[in-house]
């Protein structure tokens, strides 16, 4: 088994729709960022890159890269997903915390799942995503922006299924 650890941030920008594991949140600012800054995603990329030893999210999508500008971040997860698949890698679990004073998360929390879970081809029970407050600390307390920090497991035996729950 191999594990892994993702971090990511990005700032608040008024001009943006809100995107958070693949789930457009209406009435909230969004992320700035050269994609669609949704940070849980990219998050969980690095961490399932680092369980692999691969590079990080950077070296495979260049910010600076216009072929990268504003995509879905569900479509990199797609491509970091292959990458794993071609080394006969396997996701076990993932867990996600996303820090955040605004906007609560729990209502979306359930679609969140369904999309990682599509695309990495992971139980949902296997997906775990949570919320925090940074307790009105620092940027993130300040509503500057919002943060997540992912830890995942890969493996190349034989997928997990209910048996092994």
């Amino acid at each position: 088994m191999y594990i892994g650890f993702g971090y990511d941030v990005h700032r608040f920008n008024e001009d943006r729709l809100l995107v958070l594991g693949g789930v457009k949140i209406k009435n909230s600012k969004g992320l700035g960022g050269h994609s669609d800054a949704d940070v849980l995603i990219h998050s969980l990329m690095d961490a399932l890159l680092g369980a692999a030893g691969l590079n990080d999210i950077g070296h495979f999508f260049s910010s600076t890269d216009p072929k990268y500008k504003n995509i879905s971040s569900i479509c990199l997860l797609e491509f970091v997903y292959e990458k794993l698949e071609k080394q006969d890698f396997y996701v076990n679990n993932v867990d996600v915390v996303v820090l955040a004073e605004v906007p609560k998360i729990y209502p979306f929390i359930d679609d969140m799942k369904q999309n990682i879970s599509r695309v990495i081809k992971l139980q949902k029970e296997r997906i775990g995503i949570k919320a925090t407050t940074n307790e009105k600390l620092g940027f993130l307390g300040r509503c500057e922006g919002i943060a997540a920090m992912t830890i995942a497991s890969i493996s190349r035996d034989k997928k997990y299924d209910d048996k092994n729950l």
